[in-house]
């Protein structure tokens, strides 16, 4: 049973200041709320430590992929695969973040891998800042968190510049129209590389300008000037670029093979974001702890949980019966994609019945824990929830 700890001061107000209404809800329940999650030390180091050994296995995982050319049964366009095979094996590609989704935990029930947003992971804000916050603002130890984000983050682009000196850091950061959330979290990305050394700038993605020959830019209006960026941090999913840009994957794989541009984050982390690689590392280390049971087929012998290759926010994903009866289902726009079939595990609830799923950040180690709370699929009406060790 979740543990929940209410605090009276709700962090409505320190949001509205800094601009982050889309996080207060509008005639649904607020995003934020001030209930916060009570955890042990033990099992924050629990999930520091399932967070570390999952993404080495992932390495793995993502070698026997390239090794035996799984890109198709991955899902993966045709059109980028030249270039995850570029970036894999250049180390200067740094995997700048990603979350890790993860059931358990709770009343010493094992963690589980449900699957690791490799690509274009959000709720950084959420969880870097205002949970945090939210404990200051209550007048707590702001240390009584499992929570080094931001700092990590500085960490990682400060390894980035120096690992490609032979690039200008200069970074340009950039989101699709119409997306308050993916600003936000694009903000607080640009605020940490610019602590880290990086000139920094952001340009929605329909104003960035490519060429095959000379990399990435920004065009300056007041001067007339196109601006050109050795980095280029795009909250774009690369799975878009592949099926829906393929004139701009091709630019983009010449960019980068010719060393005009490095991309974050690199395409290599569409091998993790695609959900087949929860089949892959069930193959590598069947039975292993931290992970379910995942095919090609429901499971004939236990619930599953059908998701497909590339969803987000919970989209089109059903909970089968044994055999496949659907016992319960998010609609959504991805249903033409392959799906995988993962066994089912119930997450962690709290008094009110709502289910919790733990939620770690990895950016070059494991760096913090964040919890979304909904009903049994969860989609994008879910709710953030804040933390405190205890």
């Amino acid at each position: 049973m979740i543990k929940l700890k209410t605090l009276s001061n709700h962090p409505e107000k320190a949001l509205q200041n800094v601009g982050w209404n889309w996080m207060l809800g509008t005639d649904t329940s607020p995003y934020v709320i001030s209930d916060m999650v009570v955890i042990s030390e033990e099992l924050a180091n629990q999930y520091y430590e399932a967070a570390e050994t999952l993404y080495d296995m992932l390495i793995e995982a993502g070698q026997y992929a390239i090794d035996n050319n799984l890109f198709k049964e991955m899902g993966i366009p045709e059109n980028l695969v030249e270039l995850i095979k570029t970036s894999w094996i250049d180390d200067r590609h740094v995997h700048l973040y990603g979350r890790f989704d993860l059931a358990g935990g709770m009343d010493h029930e094992p963690i589980k891998l449900i699957e690791f947003n490799a690509d274009t992971a959000t709720c950084i804000p959420e969880t870097a800042v205002v949970q945090w916050a939210h404990l200051r603002m209550n007048g707590l130890d702001d240390s009584m968190q499992f929570n080094t984000v931001y700092e990590t983050l500085v960490s990682q682009f400060r390894f980035l510049k120096d690992i490609n000196n032979d690039l200008n850091p200069s970074i340009l950061f950039s989101t699709m129209r119409g997306y308050a959330e993916d600003d936000t979290n694009v903000n607080l990305l640009s605020e940490a590389a610019k602590e880290a050394g990086f000139d920094t700038d952001f340009a929605y993605v329909d104003e960035v300008e490519f060429s095959n020959g000379q990399g990435i830019f920004k065009f300056e209006s007041e001067g007339g000037n196109f601006v050109r960026f050795d980095f280029w941090f795009k909250l774009v999913p690369w799975e878009y670029i592949g099926n829906d840009e393929p004139e701009l994957a091709a630019m983009l794989t010449d960019i980068v093979k010719t060393r005009k541009a490095l991309i974050l984050n690199p395409a290599y982390t569409l091998l993790f974001q695609s959900k087949y690689i929860l089949k892959i590392l069930w193959d590598l280390y069947p039975y292993h702890p931290l992970l379910l049971q995942t095919e090609r087929y429901a499971l004939p012998h236990k619930q599953s949980v059908s998701k497909v290759l590339f969803g987000r926010e919970g989209a089109n994903v059903s909970i089968l019966e044994k055999g496949g009866e659907v016992l319960e289902s998010v609609e959504g726009e991805y249903d033409s994609q392959n799906k995988i079939f993962q066994e089912y595990v119930r997450f962690p609830t709290d008094a009110a019945g709502f289910s919790y799923q733990a939620g770690v950040f990895y950016a070059g180690e494991a760096c913090g824990l964040g919890f979304r709370r909904g009903g049994r699929i969860l989609d994008n009406t879910a709710q953030f929830v804040g933390h405190v060790v205890e």
